[in-house]
């Protein structure tokens, strides 16, 4: 949290969402991993989270920012601008940085990406591929190095995801309204109380955020000495091949989430368990799906694989 800054609501605060706060700390610990698809249910802390991740990110390096990338956003804004008259008359280029330029080494978050405006998208897929942002005006162009972490939400209700982009997030998942009783009973419980008094709210959870924020922060710093077994390998080629998974990015993808799983809990060494743990946040979008499939249907068809294939290691419920 920036000194003088209202404290948005703390990460570890948010109260159900194991999944999606999950996989924002993988990709934290290593953001190779590629990005989280957050679809479901409107109302559901899916921008809370996200944004809760840049201040508790920035309590062990201020560099790693979460900046939003809004809706209706114009291209200048997105990628910058080059200001053209300086430019010409005096032969100075000036660059004025935009989202992407502040988004790099951090994430970039989008909301209700499934209506972003399809150049964007473009600009989106271009950019996180090369890791380079590229600003061209009249013959005269910048570069600058642009990696980030790419974070979308929406309401598939809404609108379709291009499925190039789909493609492009590491992890995916399905938020969902949280139907246990006593859970939502702290959702508004913490709701109330932050909204009540918000700086005294995040000081009662100050200790929990240190805490996550140096436990992810050591798991990055470990991260490249977690071995990586061949027999894991193995399993995670075989499962994919037994999904169905499209294109060979669900192999990449879970070997990295495996080894950032692994790292968080402070293994040496990557286990089966890990690869259990994360298959379906790494391959569940990456699968095909017949004409009616829901998204509890396509979960259920991959924890089955997942038993047949890495039995008997437990599979979470």
């Amino acid at each position: 949290m920036i000194d003088n800054e209202p404290p948005v609501f703390p990460f570890s605060a948010v109260a159900g969402q194991v999944e999606l706060k999950r996989a924002l700390l993988l990709c934290a610990v290593d953001p190779r991993i590629g990005g989280v698809l957050a679809l479901g249910d409107r109302g559901t802390a899916k921008s809370t989270t996200v944004r809760a991740l840049g201040q508790l990110l920035a309590l062990t390096d201020p560099d790693r920012a979460v900046v939003t990338l809004p809706l209706g956003a114009s291209e200048d804004r997105v990628i910058g601008s080059i200001d053209l008259e300086a430019a010409l008359t005096t032969g100075e280029r000036r660059f004025a940085p935009g989202l992407l330029a502040a988004a790099h080494r951090g994430f970039l978050y989008v909301d209700e990406v499934n209506l972003l405006d399809d150049y964007l998208v473009d600009v989106l897929l271009d950019v996180a591929a090369s890791g380079v942002n590229v600003v061209e005006r009249e013959g005269i162009s910048h570069r600058h190095p642009c990696e980030f972490v790419l974070v979308g939400s929406g309401n598939p209700e809404e609108g379709e995801l291009r499925p190039q982009l789909t493609d492009r997030f590491g992890l995916a998942t399905t938020v969902s309204t949280e139907r246990d009783p006593a859970v939502r009973r702290e959702i508004i419980r913490r709701r109330l109380d932050f909204a009540d008094d918000r700086a005294g709210f995040y000081r009662r959870w100050s200790g929990a955020e240190v805490e996550l924020a140096a436990s992810v922060a050591e798991a990055r710093r470990r991260l490249d000495s977690v071995d990586l077994p061949d027999a894991v390998v193995e399993s995670i080629i075989e499962l994919c091949v037994a999904a169905g998974a499209i294109g060979h990015r669900g192999e990449v993808v879970l070997s990295y989430v495996a080894r950032a799983g692994a790292a968080l809990r402070g293994a040496d060494q990557v286990e089966q368990r890990d690869v259990v743990d994360h298959a379906l946040l790494a391959l569940r979008h990456r699968v095909h799906r017949e004409a009616f499939d829901s998204a509890e249907t396509v979960d259920r068809r991959l924890l089955d694989l997942v038993r047949s294939v890495i039995a008997p290691a437990p599979v979470p419920a």
